[in-house]
């Protein structure tokens, strides 16, 4: 039996334990830092989606060295955004960022925008990225809910493992009812809890002994019961069609212009599902048609 957010404790008990924890434990990530701009937070938001910060980091810091606003990047192919993206993954983010900087750069005169609307209204930004780019680099009072942060509201409020797959209406009642009226202090509070969940209320294994607020936490005090949903599946990698648009995408980021058809062959050696994946990478602007019988980035 989860608890109900009734029995949850009131959100002045929650504020102070876990700003005091962040203030004192918080990792120095560039974006974070006083002198980030909102072009640097948006970037690193699309880059850390499904991809670690270790991995994130050297990238993001190559990336705002030569494109230190949306105005340099929306004035090069966004084929050049594609193979800056190394193997981060997941390239098509690589394509929404050219398109949201070209975007921002016809719309807002460069600058990214603060309204969150406006935010969302930009290619490939969702419903959390507008809200931690309004909350992080605008300091606006906005719920964030991004995996760690919907994890550690359903343990402390609801006694559960884990949140459900997708965001329900009762998340996000829960996190507007715990924002800080304040909004400099609500923006902490959001990225507070998210560090939260990424260092101590981990989903392999948490720390409880770490955590500020575990005497008040409703998963520890019914006894950390197991989850009981749906089966929470991982996501494969070796010999999948991910993998091997992976192969075919890295040679076509390493070559300085056309790559002829043959050089793709080597890459991968089912010729079914390497066909598949080549006209995957195409339908979804990460490749081009190059003369007769070859392929380009963008």
């Amino acid at each position: 039996m989860t608890s109900s957010a009734a029995e949850a404790p009131p959100a002045e008990q929650l504020h102070g334990p876990v700003l005091a924890w962040y203030d004192a434990h918080a990792r120095d990530l560039p974006w974070r830092r006083p002198e980030a701009s909102p072009w640097s937070v948006l970037v690193s938001e699309l880059m850390l989606q499904q991809t670690p910060v270790v991995r994130v980091l050297p990238v993001h810091a190559a990336w705002l060295e030569r494109w230190p606003t949306p105005a340099a990047l929306a004035e090069e192919p966004a084929g050049e955004a594609v193979r800056a993206w190394g193997r981060l993954g997941y390239p098509r983010r690589a394509l929404r960022l050219h398109a949201a900087a070209t975007a921002i750069v016809e719309r807002h005169d460069g600058e990214v925008p603060a309204d969150r609307d406006e935010l969302l209204a930009l290619p490939g930004v969702g419903d959390y990225t507008a809200a931690a780019v309004a909350a992080f680099a605008f300091g606006r009072r906005v719920a964030v809910l991004d995996t760690n942060v919907r994890r550690v509201h359903q343990r402390v409020l609801r006694g559960a493992e884990f949140p459900p797959d997708a965001v329900r209406a009762h998340e996000r009642r829960d996190a507007e009812l715990l924002l800080p009226d304040d909004p400099p202090t609500a923006a902490t509070w959001s990225v507070a809890v998210m560090e939260l969940g990424a260092l101590v209320c981990t989903a392999r294994a948490p720390r409880c002994g770490e955590c500020p607020v575990a005497d008040l936490c409703a998963w520890r005090a019914a006894g950390h019961p197991a989850y009981d949903g749906p089966p929470r599946r991982g996501q494969a990698w070796e010999g999948t069609d991910r993998q091997c648009r992976g192969r075919l995408l890295a040679v076509l980021r390493e070559a300085h212009g056309p790559v002829h058809r043959s050089a793709l062959d080597r890459a991968w050696p089912d010729p079914v599902q390497r066909g598949r994946c080549l006209a995957g990478l195409v339908a979804d602007g990460l490749a081009v048609p190059a003369g007769p019988d070859g392929y380009a980035l963008p």
